[in-house]
C-alpha cells in the first residue's frame, strides 16, 4: 500500500443500533474499495469484520473492527462498531479515533434507543454525522416516517442529500440531489446507471435541492451572502458548505443505502472522499502540557493508543491513530505513561483479521503494532523530542453492571486473576478484582450480555470454567448516639499473663463538630471502677480532658476519630496503638453485618493495666471487644449504596419502567423527554438490565453512578442482623 498523506485520509466510524446493517455495510464499502473481491454476509458467516469466533456465533458484532478502503485516491479508515450498548466501549474508542460516524439506520424502526445512544456519544466527542438510511428494500421500511423522527429527535440540520424513488419490495433507485440525477441500482452490485430525473420526481427533486442549498448557506456568512445574490450555491460552493456544515455540525446529511445488495455504497465512499474533513481539518486533541495537536506531519510525533487485542498467531495487537508527525517501522518511541521506551518492530493496516505490512503512516492515519511491551490503551507514545506530552485518555462509562465470579476449579483461580486482567486490557469497561470486604471477585461491566460474553471468553478461549454467584451488597455500619462500654481481658495460662481492661465512649462523627467534653449516656458503668476525674456524678455525664487525638481517612469512606482522654496515666501511652489497632480490626468487619464501619469518634478515656501482665495483645483485645459492646448500644444503623440512576426508554414504555422502579424503592427524581432519572439502592438492582430489556423488548438502556450511603428501611435492617447472625451461628 502507497504512503497516504493526511490530506487524503478519512476517518470514519459506522456507529447506530443492532441490526442496522453497519457490518454488511462494511463488506460493500470494503469490496467497492478493492480490499475483498467478494462480499460475505453474516448469515453465511463469512464477513471481513465479524471474524472472531464468540461473532460467528451470535452473528452480531461484539467487538469493533479496524478496516480500510482505496476509494478516488483517497485511503478510507473504517471501523466497524457494535449495536447494543453492553459493548458501548467499543463505541466511544472507536469515535475518538474517527473524525466523523455514519449513521447506520434501519428504514423499518426508524429511531431506535441504539440510535439516541450513539448520537449522544458523537454529540459528546463532537463528530460530525452522516446518517445512512439502510433496508430501504423491505416492505415495511419508510423513509418519510424516518426522516420525520431524525428531524424531531436531534434537530433540523437533518438535511436530504439522497431520497429513494422506490422504497420497499424492489427498490433499486435514489435521486440524489447534488447531482440532480437518478441512480438506478443493478439487482446484486455493479455500478448504478446514471439517468436523469423523472419527469414525476422533478418537482420534490427541486424542492429538496433548494432546502439542502439554503441549509448549506447557513453555516456559513459567504455562502449566505452569495446564495441572495444568486439564489442558489455553485457545485464548487456546494461542496465548500458541505464540508463546513458537517465540521460544525451544523448540518447533518442524509443518503441511502441497501447494503444486502451493494446498493449505494459507492456513492456513499465518493460522498466520503469529496466531502468529509481530513484529519487535518478537524479540531485537534489536547495534550497535558496544554498543546494541541492538529495532524501535521511536520510536528514532532505523537501516536495514541485506542484499541488493544489479542489475535491467535500475533498476540498483542495495538491500534494507533498518528496525531503529530509520522511513525516508520522500526521507529524507537517513548511511552510518555509509564516512561518505558518502545520499538515499532512492525506496523500494519488491519482490514479484520488480514492485514498489510506498511513502512510508514503519517498524521491522521490509522494502523497498528504488535507485541509492545508496556503499552496499553489511552497510551501515547512519542518521538524522543516530545516524550512528555500525554494525549488527553478516553473517558469509558462508569460499570452498571456487576456480579461476583469464581473459577470451578479452585486451583484455575490464578489462571482465572491473569486472564481477567487480559480481559480488562482489551476492554477498558470491563473491571475485576477481589473484594476484601465482600470476600469475592467481583466482576462489573457495561450489562449481563457484556459479563456474559465475558465468561464466554474464559471458558471458550482459556479454557476456564467459572460460574457467576450473587454479589453481596457492601453495606456499612454506622451509630446515631453515643455510647459507654468497657472491657477486661484477663488471661492466665502458666507463664506470663494477659490483662487489659479499656474503657471508652463512642459517638457519631461529622465533619466540623466540636473537640470532645462531655458525654451523656443511657447507663452509667460503677463509680468504683473509673477515675473519678472522668465522671461527673448524678448526671449520667462522662467529662474527657482530650489529650491526644489520630484523625484516620478509611479506605472505604468516613473517617475513625480516635482520642487518647487517659487521665494519671492509668493505661500507658505505649499501649494505644494497640487499642487504636484493635478497634480497626472491628470496623473493618463491623459488629453487625461484617461490613465496614464508618464516622465514629472513639474516646478512650480510662482503664486498668498490670505490671507484669499487661501487653499490646491485651490492650488490643480489649479495645477490639469494648468498641463492638459500645457499638451495640450506640443506635447502630446500616449504610447501603444508593447510585443515581438514568434511564432512557421509548415513551410508551415509561409506565412499565416507573412501576418496576418503584417496586425497586427507587425515589423518581425527574422525567424529562424520554428519561428517567431515579435514586435507587444497589440491592435492588440485580439483573436489571435484563429486566429493563424484557420490559422494553430491548429498546431502553440505562446508566449508573455511585451518589451515597444512605439508612436501609428498619424491615430490611432486622432481616440483614438476622442473615448475619445465623451465619456466624453456623460457622460456630
Amino acid at each position: 500500500m502507497k504512503v497516504y498523506q493526511t490530506k487524503d485520509i478519512r476517518n470514519i466510524a459506522l456507529i447506530g443500533g443492532a441490526k442496522a446493517g453497519k457490518t454488511t455495510l462494511s463488506e460493500c464499502m470494503l469490496l467497492e474499495g478493492g480490499v475483498i473481491k467478494r462480499r460475505g454476509t453474516v448469515d453465511e458467516k463469512n464477513t471481513v469484520s465479524d471474524y472472531r469466533e464468540i461473532e460467528l456465533e451470535r452473528q452480531n458484532s461484539v467487538f469493533s473492527t479496524i478496516l480500510y478502503a482505496e476509494y478516488n485516491d483517497k485511503k478510507i479508515n473504517i471501523i466497524d462498531t457494535p449495536g447494543f450498548d453492553d459493548f458501548i466501549g467499543e463505541v466511544i474508542s472507536s469515535l475518538y479515533a474517527a473524525d466523523t460516524a455514519v449513521m447506520v439506520v434501519n428504514a423499518q424502526n426508524g429511531v431506535e434507543v441504539g440510535t439516541e445512544i450513539t448520537w449522544r456519544h458523537a454529540a459528546k466527542a463532537e463528530k460530525p454525522v452522516i446518517f445512512a438510511i439502510n433496508h430501504l428494500e423491505h416492505e415495511n421500511s419508510n423513509f418519510d416516517d424516518t426522516i420525520s423522527q431524525l428531524k424531531q429527535h436531534f434537530g433540523g440540520s437533518v438535511t436530504i442529500v439522497q431520497y429513494p424513488v422506490n422504497p420497499g419490495l424492489g427498490f433499486d433507485a435514489v435521486i440524489d440531489l447534488l447531482k440532480m440525477k437518478m441512480l438506478k441500482f443493478p439487482e446484486k452490485d455493479g455500478k448504478p446507471e446514471i439517468l436523469d430525473i423523472p419527469d414525476a420526481e422533478k418537482g420534490k427533486a427541486e424542492e429538496l435541492q433548494a432546502a439542502l442549498i439554503e441549509d448549506l448557506a447557513a453555516n456559513d456568512e459567504s455562502l449566505m451572502e452569495k446564495y441572495f445574490e444568486n439564489g442558489t450555491l455553485s457545485e464548487d460552493e456546494i461542496q465548500q458548505g458541505l464540508k463546513l456544515g458537517l465540521k460544525s455540525r451544523g448540518l447533518f446529511p442524509v443518503l441511502c443505502v441497501n447494503a444486502k445488495q451493494d446498493m449505494g455504497a459507492g456513492r456513499l465512499l465518493e460522498f466520503i472522499c469529496n466531502n468529509v474533513p481530513s484529519p487535518d481539518e478537524m479540531p485537534g486533541v489536547k495534550t497535558n502540557n496544554d498543546k494541541v495537536l492538529t495532524c501535521n506531519a511536520s510536528d514532532p510525533t505523537s501516536a495514541f493508543v485506542f484499541k488493544t487485542t489479542i489475535e491467535s498467531h500475533l498476540g498483542e495487537v495495538s491500534y494507533i491513530k498518528v496525531f503529530a508527525g509520522e511513525i516508520t517501522e522500526g521507529m524507537d518511541m517513548m511511552n510518555a505513561d509509564t516512561s518505558t521506551k518502545e520499538r515499532l518492530s512492525q506496523l500494519f493496516v488491519f482490514a479484520g483479521k488480514n492485514r498489510e505490512k506498511v513502512d510508514k503512516l503519517i498524521a491522521g492515519d490509522i494502523g497498528a503494532t504488535i507485541k509492545l511491551k508496556n503499552t496499553r490503551t489511552n497510551n501515547t507514545l512519542n518521538s524522543l523530542k516530545n516524550q512528555d506530552d500525554k494525549i488527553e485518555p478516553i473517558e469509558f462509562p462508569e460499570p452498571k453492571f456487576r456480579t461476583a465470579i469464581k473459577a470451578v476449579n479452585q486451583a484455575d483461580d490464578e489462571k482465572m486473576g491473569v486472564a481477567l486482567n487480559e480481559l480488562h486490557r482489551m476492554d477498558l469497561t470491563i473491571h475485576a478484582g477481589y473484594s476484601k470486604e465482600l470476600k469475592q471477585i467481583i466482576m462489573q461491566g457495561q450489562g449481563e450480555l457484556h459479563l456474559n460474553i465475558a465468561k464466554w471468553h474464559l471458558e471458550n478461549i482459556e479454557k476456564i470454567a467459572v460460574e457467576f454467584v450473587t454479589p453481596k451488597i457492601p453495606y456499612r455500619e454506622t451509630i446515631t448516639r453515643s455510647s459507654q462500654a468497657n472491657y477486661l481481658h484477663k488471661k492466665q495460662s502458666g507463664g506470663a499473663g494477659q490483662f487489659g481492661q479499656v474503657y471508652m465512649v463512642i459517638e457519631p462523627f461529622e465533619e466540623g463538630m466540636p473537640e470532645p467534653a462531655r458525654f451523656k449516656v443511657k447507663q452509667m458503668i460503677s463509680m468504683s471502677s473509673v477515675n473519678p476525674m472522668s465522671i461527673q456524678k448524678g448526671d449520667n455525664q462522662i467529662v474527657v480532658n482530650v489529650r491526644g487525638k489520630d484523625e484516620v481517612a478509611l479506605e472505604w469512606g468516613g473517617k475513625l476519630v480516635f482520642y487518647n482522654c487517659i487521665v494519671g496515666g492509668s493505661i500507658d501511652t505505649r499501649f494505644l496503638p494497640a487499642i487504636l489497632k484493635g478497634i480497626m480490626e472491628r470496623m473493618e468487619e463491623g459488629p453487625l453485618t461484617g461490613s465496614y464501619a464508618r464516622d465514629i469518634r472513639v474516646c478512650v478515656y480510662d482503664g486498668k493495666m498490670h505490671a507484669v501482665d499487661s501487653n499490646e495483645i491485651s490492650f488490643k483485645i480489649a479495645g477490639k471487644a469494648a468498641f463492638s459492646m459500645a457499638f451495640k448500644e450506640a443506635g447502630p444503623k446500616i449504610m447501603e449504596p444508593i447510585y443515581d440512576l438514568e434511564v432512557l426508554v421509548p415513551e410508551d414504555k415509561m409506565g412499565n419502567v416507573m412501576t418496576d422502579l418503584q417496586g425497586r424503592r427507587a425515589i423518581i427524581m425527574g422525567m424529562e423527554g424520554g428519561t428517567i432519572k431515579a435514586r435507587v439502592p444497589l440491592a435492588e438492582m440485580g439483573r436489571y438490565s435484563t429486566a429493563l430489556s424484557s420490559l422494553t423488548s430491548g429498546r431502553a438502556t440505562y446508566s449508573m453512578k455511585y451518589a451515597e450511603y444512605a439508612p436501609v428501611p428498619p424491615d430490611l435492617q432486622n432481616k440483614l442482623l438476622k442473615t448475619y447472625a445465623d451465619k456466624q451461628e453456623d460457622e460456630d
